[in-house]
């Protein structure tokens, strides 16, 4: 099967710049996701498969509990924690490779040490509406993931034969996250492929799967029923649901970074449903709500991300942020949903 994506300009182009590259910098967005996270480690994997010596992830902050398993993800730098040691290392950087998101502004807080870095940029994505302003951009919106990118190109540069077990797991793990289990965007069957040449490295995707999916406290799992149980608003008759979490209720729950990751996902196993939104307070700035949508059978939520809640993302999986109160939240929510309401029905 053919996975090449690259013509081959684009292909000597990536040579080119790997191959000049003596001091490198990868970077993913604020809130990192398997995908964020596994992309990035299969990436600094192979550089260093390529001798490269100096390669240093800088996240803008903390990724879930469930995801510090995977290999290398000790050595990752936190801009929120050292954002001293991330200024050095992008100031003495000649290439900086953001993965896994489309626009500066994605990685908030960080976003001025990735701006005036005088290094070369290679982008690697897959979220619609990339920044081109880069020396190589790589955007592949069809693709389920920045992992599956990174296989791929890993590929056509002829690194899988050498390809270590770590970066096979990052790959897959990365693969995995961002398609529900493989249980959404994941129909193309080049995805399938991929993964056989990722078990062949002997990886156990059942034990993969095992430490990200079946690795809650049990304050997450009771968070999540409580969640179910008292804050879930039906609109039956336009196929949505939505529920708001305040920080008060994570706090009696002890929440930690990663206990709420999919708990969007959950409503859509309503029959017919077609859209399913997130509203959670950020626990650590007021007045600030995160929003997570999440759509299917023929209903899109990218739209209503952008038009409702300053964000983006794919077809059916997107996000945003919201400035204000969450009862305030609550309401934009029910007003979005009315807005498409054609569609909805």
């Amino acid at each position: 099967m053919n996975i090449n994506l690259l013509d081959d300009k684009e292909l000597e182009k990536l040579r080119t710049l790997l191959a000049e590259a003596r001091h490198i910098v990868i970077c993913a967005h604020k809130s990192p996701d398997g995908d964020a996270v596994g992309s990035t480690l299969a990436w600094k994997s192979y550089l260093r498969q390529l001798g490269k010596d100096d390669v240093r992830i800088c996240l803008p902050d903390a990724f879930p509990d469930f995801l510090r398993w995977m290999p290398g993800s000790n050595e990752v730098l936190r801009y929120d924690k050292r954002p001293a040691e991330v200024k050095r290392a992008f100031d003495a950087a000649d290439l900086v490779c953001c993965l896994d998101f489309n626009q500066m502004m994605r990685v908030e807080d960080m976003r001025p040490v990735l701006e005036e870095c005088k290094a070369k940029r290679l982008l690697i994505d897959h979220h619609i509406d990339p920044d081109r302003n880069n020396e190589l951009t790589i955007s592949r919106t069809e693709m389920s993931s920045t992992s599956e990118i990174v296989f791929s190109l890993i590929w056509q540069l002829g690194g899988y034969d050498d390809m270590a077990k770590d970066c096979a797991q990052c790959i897959y793990c990365g693969m995995m996250t961002d398609t529900g289990g493989f249980t959404y965007n994941s129909t193309r069957p080049e995805i399938y492929f991929i993964i056989s040449q990722l078990l062949a490295k002997r990886i156990d995707k059942d034990n993969i799967y095992n430490k990200v999916y079946h690795n809650y406290s049990t304050n997450a799992l009771k968070l999540r029923g409580y969640i179910i149980y008292n804050k879930l608003n039906v609109v039956e008759e336009l196929h949505a649901a939505y529920f708001a979490v305040t920080k008060e209720e994570m706090r009696r729950f002890k929440f930690i970074k990663g206990d709420l990751e999919g708990v969007v996902n959950i409503p859509q196993q309503i029959k017919g449903l077609k859209l399913s939104i997130s509203l959670r307070e950020d626990t650590e700035k007021p007045n600030v709500v995160l929003v997570s949508l999440r759509s299917s059978n023929g209903f899109h939520c990218q739209p209503m991300a952008v038009r409702f809640f300053n964000g983006g993302g794919h077809a059916d999986a997107s996000g945003g942020k919201l400035h204000c109160s969450i009862k305030e939240a609550e309401q934009i929510a029910l007003k979005a949903i009315l807005a498409f309401k054609d569609e909805l029905r």
